[in-house]
């Protein structure tokens, strides 16, 4: 009896895990982790996107810091010190422009975009260079962003070039980038 109870606990394990819906890379914001095969640019990198309407989607690196700091970039009168936050490297796409995804509550002014829950897109360089001055602990700045154009990401992931995973703040603001694809490909391998 036991054992009639334990393959039925894991029969339905696997029931539950393949019937569990997969992070919907056209409805919401995902997190892809570049699988082992991809090489080229994104090769071991770890991507915070999202869909931006008509089967297009955008989306920035989260683990690729350049030596260039939120310092450095900062245009303001006066420069705040202190603040050496990594910029980046977003992405191939719109290099030299600085963006920032800022962990907020409430939407922090400007232009500024939500994009996932308690997650904003900060586009306007006043915002930007307020969040450097006062808000960088619950940010990433980045300079460049990736930009699959309609259809483009489908087609990826039917060649199986990345794993997607549901959206998650504590990877997109994660302190230390140190290891992140590392961890989430082999998690995600292990998952299937």
């Amino acid at each position: 009896m036991k054992l009639f109870r334990f393959v039925l606990a894991l029969a339905t394990s696997f029931v539950v895990a393949f019937a569990a819906p997969a992070a919907d890379v056209h409805n919401s914001p995902v997190v892809l982790v570049a699988k082992p095969q991809l090489g080229g640019f994104f090769q071991r990198t770890v991507i915070f996107g999202w869909p931006v309407g008509a089967g297009a989607h955008v989306g920035f690196i989260l683990n690729r810091p350049t030596e260039i700091t939120t310092e450095e970039v900062y245009t303001g009168e006066s420069r705040p010190s202190g603040f050496s936050d990594p910029v980046f490297l977003g992405g191939p796409q719109w290099l030299g422009s600085v963006f920032v995804l800022a962990h907020q509550f409430e939407h922090p002014g400007g232009s500024s975009m939500q994009v996932a829950k308690e997650t904003f897109l900060v586009k306007d360089s006043a915002t930007v260079e307020r969040i450097i001055k006062k808000d960088s602990r619950d940010a990433r700045f980045f300079t460049g962003m990736v930009v699959w154009p309609p259809g483009e990401l489908d087609a990826e992931l039917r060649r199986g070039l990345w794993y997607v995973k549901d959206y998650d703040a504590g990877v997109v603001f994660r302190d230390s980038t140190d290891g992140l694809w590392e961890a989430l490909s082999h998690a995600s391998a292990r998952a299937l």
